[in-house]
């Protein structure tokens, strides 16, 4: 369901040290907005009943289910956007401005 690179769940992991969020899982929330596009949000909480759970190597992620769909076959990966300037971006199949990178 999602795929988490290995640049990704390592600041996932240091993220996680770092808000002393030990032991929680990483939820990942998604909503289609006006324009058709999808708007992300990540961080760490505690798992609620009707949350789906997905494991990505050893980091658990918990996704709701209104959220679960709009996430089928994402990959995360955290990279450079600039020099010195990372963040997450979410590759995502069911978002109308994603671009398949080229092989």
């Amino acid at each position: 369901m999602i795929t988490v690179t290995t640049a990704a769940a390592t600041q996932i992991k240091i993220s996680a040290e770092q808000g002393k969020a030990g032991g929680m899982s990483l939820r990942i929330a998604a909503e289609r907005t006006e324009d058709n596009s999808i708007h992300y949000g990540m961080g760490f909480d505690d798992s609620k009943e009707d949350d789906v759970k997905v494991a990505a190597g050893d980091i658990e992620i918990i996704v709701s289910p209104s959220s679960a769909d709009l996430l089928k076959d994402t990959t995360i990966d955290f990279v450079e956007i600039e020099p010195e300037k990372f963040q997450f971006i979410f590759m995502n199949p069911n978002d109308p401005n994603y671009k398949a990178p080229v092989e």
